[in-house]
């Protein structure tokens, strides 16, 4: 028998090849530089399938990652209203997830992503294609400070996450709710609007 060459038709394996050249691609080019044809060529498919079972470059991205939550949505609904109330509406939203089943599948995404380099890339390419690219198009800051800004919300609310929910310090990790919106939330306030002296001394 001669076996056919050319791409792989839609079969059970094609998802699974798909999402594999994916996490491949994101983790060593970047969310940016990887393309949805570079990735059916390496998956062995036409682009079309790509598009089929993950529709859009930001859906594939988030089933590489396995991502519990969506992004594109839950951040500008924690965002939108008051600006004065940003940063602990955002700690609210993001200690509401945690909480949630499907804080388990963050907790996973988390101890991966400090597993190993490769996969610590993939995660990154995760929080600022996916999240801090988003808060900083939802919330007006000046364009040269913006990047710091976010980066400085990334590192709090990252390290809350690893604090309470995988190295499980207490009272930390227990704590209600409201207690850690109440605790952190002006930090990450300060963070987006106040002054950060340390960083641009003239205030």
């Amino acid at each position: 028998m001669v076996r056919r060459s050319g791409r792989r038709p839609g079969n059970p394996d094609t998802r699974d090849a798909i999402l594999g050249a994916a996490r491949t691609a994101f983790a060593e080019k970047g969310y940016d530089g990887a393309s949805i044809r570079h990735i059916a060529t390496v998956a062995g498919v036409d682009p079309a399938l790509v598009h089929h079972y993950f529709g859009t470059k930001d859906k594939l991205f988030l089933a590489a990652m396995n991502s519990p939550i969506d992004p594109g949505v839950i951040i500008p609904e924690a965002l939108a209203g008051d600006p004065d109330a940003v940063g602990e509406r955002l700690v609210r939203f993001f200690l509401g997830i945690w909480d949630s089943p499907a804080g388990k599948a963050g907790v996973a995404m988390l101890r991966s992503a400090v597993s190993s380099e490769w996969t610590a890339r993939l995660f990154r390419e995760f929080v600022v294609s996916q999240i801090l690219r988003r808060v900083r198009a939802a919330v007006p800051m000046a364009p040269d400070q913006a990047p710091m800004r976010v980066s400085l919300v990334a590192s709090q609310l990252a390290g809350l996450a690893m604090a309470r929910y995988v190295i499980k310090v207490e009272p930390l990790a227990s704590a209600p709710q409201e207690v850690l919106v109440a605790a952190v939330g002006p930090t990450i306030q300060r963070y987006v609007f106040g002054d950060l002296p340390g960083v641009w001394p003239e205030g």
